[in-house]
């Protein structure tokens, strides 16, 4: 065989996903249970995710929910904070920083996400695949009881597995409901009779039929062919990128383990060729062939191959998080000079839209001088212009405004009362705003004029212009 084939014959693991046989029909994966420090932290993030999902809907500040994205009405409350269409500035900035801290996280860190946070891992891995390995048992009962003829335990198994499998999808659905309705809404939608809600019945078995079919039948699908960000990995990813890799200068060649054998001498890496690695994964592929598409970096096989490393007694680590540099080489992990400036440029990135969080104003005021209407000259000689004003409670508190020139001579009068709001309301009117002749220059003058609630409270300052003689 020439250089070219070999190569062409080492490589062909790419010319197709590791879930297609050659005959183009699907090949289920059966991963082997997990086991080890890697699988139990992640458990324990996969614990602390699951119950925020689940109970963030429950959680109140002020009366409003801890998060809420209403897209009927356009309402988000975002850590108890309400934001309206006003705010979609700060939803498009969002969006700009969520897009470049995906790139940036992933050109330094791979796909860590993937592997720790992940919906699709945390659900699959830590609860649809539970209650499998509970049912049925480990890779090999499962493979064993799919090929048994269908029998009353069979029967019994497999529909225990599919009723629980939708009860839980029927929980998830309902679950995102309440961050579109609010939990409240969903409770009375419950406990109201069947009848009045048929049509969301239907639709949130929908979704839920949805969320079992992707669990129970597509799988490692969603991230191995319909995930956007499994794709884009390929092009974001560098030598420098930290992966879950095999260490092929320390592991080839690859040869079986034998006991008391001096594996130096008879020219052995450290890998045994033992396949835990292999059977443990998700998506069925072989790490030892390198960083590949389907890889979503859950550490299943670090785990396998450092108990087997353990065994042999040989250095665990064999396969770890590191990068293709280091791995070549030979240098210690540490992180790289662009890894540390990434990871400041994300951490400032965060900041900025916690800062735009937590420091937008509480009222939304727009004030307009009246187009058409002239300037008036009053009595004791001021100038005075009309201007129309709406204004926006983005609070879950009734407030009534009072508008203060900042400067000295100014005045105003409202046409009717002050601005009284209710929570999360819109209020509109008008008021004359009198300026004194002298202050006029070239036909116009400017001041500020503070907004303060009923309390005294400043909530905001407007700059307006004032149009007079020349």
């Amino acid at each position: 065989m020439t250089e070219p084939d070999q190569i062409k014959d080492t490589e062909s693991f790419r010319d197709s996903i590791s879930t297609i046989g050659e005959d183009g029909k699907r090949k289920w994966v059966y991963p082997k249970k997990p086991k080890g420090k890697f699988t139990t932290a992640r458990g324990w993030v996969s614990i602390f995710l699951l119950a925020f999902l689940f109970g963030a809907p429950f959680i109140k500040i002020d009366g409003q929910p801890f998060l809420l994205f209403n897209l009927i009405e356009r309402k988000f409350i975002i850590f108890g904070q309400v934001f309206w269409p006003q705010d979609f500035y700060i939803f498009g900035l969002g969006m700009i920083i969520f897009v470049l801290f995906i790139a940036l996280f992933t050109v330094v860190y791979g796909r860590l996400f993937c592997g720790w946070v992940c919906p699709q891992t945390i659900f699959m891995e830590n609860v649809f695949r539970r209650v499998e390995y509970f049912i049925e048992g480990d890779w090999k009962q499962q493979m064993k009881l799919n090929k048994e003829p269908w029998n009353q335990k069979k029967i019994f198994k497999k529909t225990s597995k599919h009723i629980i499998f939708f009860a839980i999808s029927f929980i998830i659905a309902n679950t995102f409901l309440a961050y579109i309705v609010g939990i409240d809404e969903l409770i009375d939608i419950i406990t109201s009779p069947v009848t009045e809600h048929v049509g969301g019945l239907a639709s949130i078995t929908v979704f839920s039929g949805v969320f079992y079919g992707v669990f129970a039948f597509m799988r490692e699908q969603v991230c191995t062919t319909v995930c956007p960000y499994g794709r884009l990995q390929g092009v974001m990813l560098d030598r420098q990128s930290i992966v879950v890799a095999y260490d092929r200068v320390r592991g080839e060649p690859r040869g079986k383990f034998r006991k008391n054998e001096d594996r130096d001498e008879v020219n052995k890496g450290d890998c045994i060729d033992c396949l835990q690695c292999v059977n443990v994964c998700p998506t069925g592929i072989d790490i030892r062939n390198g960083t590949q598409l389907e890889c979503v970096n859950c550490t299943a096989c670090i785990d396998a191959c450092d108990e087997m490393m353990v065994a042999v007694n040989l250095p665990t680590g064999l396969i770890r998080y590191t990068s293709e540099e280091q791995i070549n080489t030979r240098k210690p992990f540490r992180l790289s000079t662009r890894a540390k400036a990434y990871t400041t440029l994300l951490v400032v990135l965060v900041g900025v839209l916690v800062a735009l969080l937590f420091t937008r104003t509480s009222v939304e005021l727009n004030i307009l001088r009246t187009p058409g209407m002239l300037y008036q000259t009053n009595d004791d000689g001021s100038i005075s212009n009309l201007y129309s004003y709406k204004v926006i409670n983005k609070t879950n508190k009734e407030m009534t405004l009072n508008f203060v020139p900042i400067d000295e001579g100014y005045k105003i009068k409202m046409v009717g009362h002050n601005p009284t709001l209710s929570e999360q309301s819109t209020a509109e009117g008008a008021f004359f705003l009198s300026a004194p002749e002298s202050a006029f220059e070239l036909g116009k003058t400017f001041t500020k004029l503070q907004v303060y609630d009923a309390d005294g409270k400043l909530i905001d300052k407007v700059k307006v212009r004032i149009s007079g003689p020349l």
